[in-house]
């Protein structure tokens, strides 16, 4: 397989080198062996097309618009296409919800001193509080209860009940504009439960009736899953503010126990580096026989850990994203590897028999073939729980040392990491005026929300992506980097002060150095997509302009999974022209093609664009951002 058909990575294609060598099985090689006739990126036409149904027995049904070509039921393929897609989007908002759970499970235990944790951010515990309604006074931890409970109860609301946290939080010409749609949403619980029930056979056909389902679930998710877990996460674990962090392969060092957390939840991550950190710790892995213990950050548990906190010779760096996680295993480097509530291959099992480190899911939503070992987290239990595995991973060194090859010599690179709406306030003395200014001027001609994952569809690992970004940046465009998408733009190099120089525009690039940041914000994980929609709210009121006329967009060039096609679907809710790319499968419903490329601007103001060229994207959305500021003025 071709080298830029793996990988952007020099190292992700260094390790697949090895992975052959050792003939295990691969996410490359799967996806090329999925191809049909030898072409790899060649699938069913009919579920390419999104006109495939097995939801009940009288199919698997396929349709076809030409022809008027049905299911069994006589739903359209639009209705078709369009039902899937929510369905997709059930998934990932429940998945996003879960992650939410958890952490308010963790701020309530935290409150009642039941957690290693401590509240790191009082004075934005309080402003949130504020923001909900709430009273502020008393104690952190009288105010955090305060907090854990209204929120838990919204979320609980009946989907026709309005959510108050969206009523809060919203802007208010949104908010203006879901009602007169009827998707602004109650709790997240019931619009879940609204949605799936939908999706029954014979239930809800119509894919303008299904579409806006989606919308309103997705404006659901981002303001309750995400804004909320999120801020909860920051109150916790601390505000992400600009730093150095040493990013990918090359952070892996054979000599040390090296201890992965991995997934989307960063809690038992977190415990394990306040433990690691103890000089009784590194004791123990000196013992062993190693040079020490490190805990190395890995895929969105990694991106909300390396966000939040800084590195030093414990909590050493970031691996990279979910494609390159059996070339992680393959480096023949790993102790242990906890997998919490996302993205852990299936295959994981087989690399930890091959390449000898510790398996070990640590959330109950977890499973391995084969895997018996597990370690549920309890954040009343996490201080413990981190210690077992600590004590896991450094018994595993003893045996992993002399009988697994470490692999090559592999690159490290840092980046800058750690924005968040407040540092970037920091950074700009407090207030958004230097911001809006250098849009106003054109210095920043816009600014675009990269929200993405990482796939292999028609390109390798992040190839798409790193090119969409440097063509934006190219053209003064300002990038805020989320998701998988996030992992890519650091080991890429561009979330650097010198990508500034080697890849900006003129003006870009004299902003970014009179400012000292890089041309491309590394703004968190995919859940920070609800922490970039406040922003838009904020950048709304200031200027007071809704957020469909604002010169920004959104941005998913390698979309995968549930949560991506949620958070398009939120991004059309909330107005923004949306590029995704691969095509998604919804081609075979023209007029759900037309709804969301073209209709959709006049229903809520946003748009998507589907378009396979990285420069004819960039393209499109450089038009946009100019008829916006055409409109605005400026």
């Amino acid at each position: 397989m071709d080298k830029e058909r793996i990988s952007y990575h020099e190292s992700v294609q260094k390790m697949y080198e090895r992975i052959k060598e050792d003939n295990m099985t691969n996410v490359w090689d799967r996806y090329e062996a999925q191809g049909i006739g030898g072409v790899p990126d060649r699938r069913c036409n009919f579920c390419m097309a999104g006109a495939r149904c097995d939801l009940c027995s009288n199919g698997p049904c396929r349709s076809d618009a030409s022809k008027d070509k049905r299911g069994v039921c006589g739903i359209t393929a639009d209705g078709m296409a369009m039902r899937m897609m929510l369905l997709r989007n059930v998934m990932g908002a429940s998945t996003y919800q879960y992650h939410t759970d958890q952490t308010i499970r963790t701020l309530r235990e935290t409150a009642k001193g039941n957690t290693p944790y401590k509240i790191s951010e009082p004075e934005k515990l309080r402003t949130f509080a504020g923001r909900l309604g709430l009273e502020t006074g008393g104690t952190d931890s009288e105010v955090a209860l305060r907090l854990c409970e209204f929120v838990e109860k919204d979320f609980n609301r009946p989907a026709y009940e309005q959510s108050q946290i969206v009523e809060l939080l919203a802007p208010p010409e949104r908010k203006k504009r879901w009602e007169e749609l009827d998707i602004f949403p109650g709790g997240i619980y019931g619009e879940m439960m609204y949605s799936t029930s939908s999706c029954l056979t014979n239930v809800d056909g119509y894919y303008v009736s299904l579409a806006l389902k989606a919308m309103r679930l997705g404006v659901a998710m981002a303001y309750q899953s995400q804004i909320v877990n999120e801020y909860c996460q920051d109150i916790l674990f601390g505000i992400p503010r600009p730093h150095m962090m040493r990013v990918d392969l090359g952070v892996l060092e054979p000599e040390y126990v090296n201890v992965l957390p991995n997934g989307h939840e960063p809690f038992i991550g977190f415990a394990m580096v306040q433990l690691a950190r103890k000089p009784e710790w590194q004791e123990k892995a000196k013992a062993a026989g190693a040079k020490g213990l490190r805990i190395i950050a890995s895929i969105e548990t990694g991106q909300e850990m390396i966000q939040r906190w800084e590195e030093d010779d414990v909590f050493y760096g970031f691996t990279g994203n979910w494609i390159s996680q059996e070339a992680v295993f393959a480096s023949g480097t790993v102790d242990l590897f906890a997998a919490d509530m996302n993205c852990s291959l299936p295959v994981a099992p087989l690399y930890a028999a091959k390449y000898g480190f510790k398996l070990i899911p640590v959330s109950g939503l977890v499973a391995f073939e084969g895997i018996t070992e597990r370690l549920n987290y309890n954040p009343v239990e996490a201080d413990k729980q981190a210690a077992i595995l600590l004590d896991m991973a450094i018994e595993n060194f003893k045996t992993r040392k002399g009988s697994v090859r470490p692999g090559l010599k592999l690159p490290m690179k840092e980046a800058v990491v750690g924005f968040s709406t407040e540092s970037i306030l920091d950074a700009l003395g407090g207030t958004l005026d230097p911001l809006l200014d250098a849009i106003k001027s054109g210095a920043i001609k816009g600014v675009v929300g990269m929200v993405s994952c990482t796939t292999l569809r028609d390109t390798g690992q992040d190839v798409h992506s790193v090119a969409v970004v440097k063509e934006l940046i190219k053209r003064n465009i300002l990038v805020l980097s989320m998701g998988c998408g996030n992992g890519a733009m650091q080991v890429a190099g561009l979330c650097s002060l010198e990508a500034a120089r080697e890849f900006a525009g003129d003006s870009l690039k004299a902003v970014c150095e009179a400012l000292g940041v890089p041309p491309v914000l590394s703004y968190g994980t995919c859940t920070d997509t609800g922490r970039l929609a406040d922003l838009l709210g904020t950048i709304s009121g200031a200027l007071g302009a809704p957020v469909p006329d604002l010169p920004v967009a959104a941005a998913a060039p390698e979309y995968m999974e549930q949560k991506a096609t949620i958070d398009a679907i939120f991004a059309l809710a909330l107005g923004l022209y949306t590029y995704v790319n691969p095509v998604p499968t919804i081609t075979g419903g023209p007029n759900l093609v037309k709804l969301l490329t073209e209709d959709c601007r006049e229903v809520t103001g946003g748009v998507m664009n589907v378009e396979t060229d990285a420069v004819k994207a960039v393209d499109g959305i450089e038009q946009h951002i100019m008829e916006k500021r055409k409109k605005l003025g400026i």
